[in-house]
């Protein structure tokens, strides 16, 4: 399984999610997309196989991808303090790729029904969505 993780700004969830990951599946090949080589550096330092920063990275990586990960804002243009281009958001929202998208209410977005639960909290159920998709 590919499972690409896009995270911006400091990349702290994206770390955290590349470290779960490598945790709980580590045979799976997990690759880190930045929106900046900030974010880009730390999940490589968590455990990311590959990385790559920007906007045409984002294109090609996920037209190959078998999971994408992150949060909600990589669907939406100019989220993550602008980060995310329109270009970005709709890329990875036509990849064929099953998305497990982390709710962060932030960019004046709320998802109703959702829990107020910690960003680790979080992570550790996305990662184990994924482990039940690799399962079927």
């Amino acid at each position: 399984m590919k499972i690409v993780v896009v995270d911006g700004q400091g990349g702290r969830l994206g770390k955290m999610l590349v470290e779960q990951i490598k945790n709980t599946m580590p045979g799976e090949e997990v690759i880190a997309v930045g929106t900046n080589s900030i974010a880009t550096a730390a999940m490589l330092k968590a455990g990311a196989d590959s990385g790559a920063t920007g906007e045409n990275p984002v294109s090609v990586v996920c037209r190959k991808a078998d999971v994408i990960m992150g949060p909600i804002g990589i669907v939406m243009a100019d989220a993550l303090l602008g980060e995310i281009t329109p270009k970005m958001a709709a890329e990875i929202s036509k990849s064929d790729a099953h998305k497990v998208l982390i709710p962060m209410n932030r960019c004046n977005t709320e998802i109703a029904g959702t829990a107020e639960m910690s960003m680790s909290e979080y992570v550790k159920l996305a990662v184990e969505k994924i482990y039940r998709l690799k399962a079927l």
